[in-house]
């Protein structure tokens, strides 16, 4: 069997090595996937390069979170799955449903091997059902950046069909956040600093966008257009949140996934103050969150926007491909 390592101390793509491996045997109460695809996340990105928090790698580790494919062994005492299986992992493994006590890294994060290999091994509890809607590729982009969208936008202050939506940029978690948004009846406005992204997210259901180079108080900009909108997605951090909050109506929400930094913390809070705001963190979801999206995109068909495929041998190349300023969807690696 073949899998992707990062090598200990990576810092680079260069630290990604392809292996032949024996075969991995499933335990009492795990499950054996045989992979069929998985897609690459920023949080990848970071795994390799290291964020505030994160140590370097210290020990050999099979990267990437997110994934599908179909069951081909069960261990001993495994009911809830059966051999063809259709699958994709949990990306946290004790995260049901209310708040979690603790958060580790996921998946492939740093102390869990994940997903880029021909075939993986994971505790039964740690599977969810692919959307019967779904192909492989398209299954494979769910796990964290969609349970994050979905989590920003249905996981606070309820989302109506009236309410009014800004997501932040093109990335994964805006995408998927702006097609959710847009299967809730809301009504989606967004930033990027290329006019094309705009067009193209305004082709997927945006109502308007404003080019946030072009318009630096862009939080104005929407403000005035929208009247105040009640939830931001937020993917950048603290250097966006005083836009953000600019941006939100009173007593909107602000949900933070991007990682935080205290420059800005004495405008953000002037502005949480006066606005009532809320600012809540994201921190990808629950199980209970994943099954209620994938509900959903069953439901209303929502495709997941790929940008590119790569094959399996060429996985230092998509690391490549993911990190590029032009992206716009998802990438992902077919086996």
């Amino acid at each position: 069997m073949r899998r992707w390592t990062l090598k200990a101390g990576a810092t680079t793509v260069e630290g990604l090595v392809l292996e032949d491996v024996p075969m991995p045997v499933p335990g009492p109460g795990e499950v054996r996937i045989r992979v069929r695809a998985v897609s690459l996340n920023y949080r990848d990105r970071l795994v390799l390069q290291g964020f505030p928090g994160m140590r370097l790698l210290e020990r050999d580790l099979v990267p990437v979170s997110d994934g599908a494919g179909e069951v081909d062994a069960v261990g001993a005492g495994v009911e809830t799955w059966r051999v063809g299986d259709r699958v994709t992992p949990y990306f946290f493994k004790n995260w049901h449903d209310a708040p979690p006590t603790e958060v580790d890294y996921g998946l492939g994060g740093h102390d869990t091997d994940g997903m880029l290999a021909e075939c993986v091994v994971l505790p039964a509890s740690r599977l969810a059902r692919a959307p019967e809607s779904l192909d492989f590729a398209e299954t494979s982009t769910l796990p964290c950046a969609a349970v994050t969208a979905w989590n920003a936008l249905h996981g606070g202050r309820p989302l109506g069909p009236d309410s009014q939506v800004l997501v932040l940029g093109s990335g994964g978690v805006s995408l998927f956040a702006l097609l959710l948004a847009r299967a809730a009846g809301a009504r989606v406005f967004a930033t990027s600093s290329q006019d094309d992204k705009l067009r193209r997210m305004i082709s997927l259901g945006a109502r308007e966008g404003v080019n946030y180079r072009d318009t630096p108080d862009w939080g104005r900009a929407i403000f005035e257009r929208t009247g105040g909108v009640d939830k931001v997605i937020d993917v950048n951090g603290t250097s966006s949140l005083p836009q953000s909050l600019t941006a939100i109506r009173p007593g909107g929400e602000v949900a933070l996934v991007g990682l935080m930094s205290l420059e800005d913390a004495p405008s953000v809070a002037t502005q949480v103050l006066f606005k009532g705001a809320t600012l809540r963190g994201i921190a990808v979801g629950s199980t209970k969150m994943y099954d209620e999206l994938s509900r959903v995109i069953d439901q209303h068909r929502i495709r997941p926007p790929i940008a590119r495929t790569f094959r399996f041998e060429d996985a230092r190349d998509a690391y490549r491909a993911q990190a590029s300023p032009e992206l716009f969807g998802k990438i992902v690696i077919a086996l």
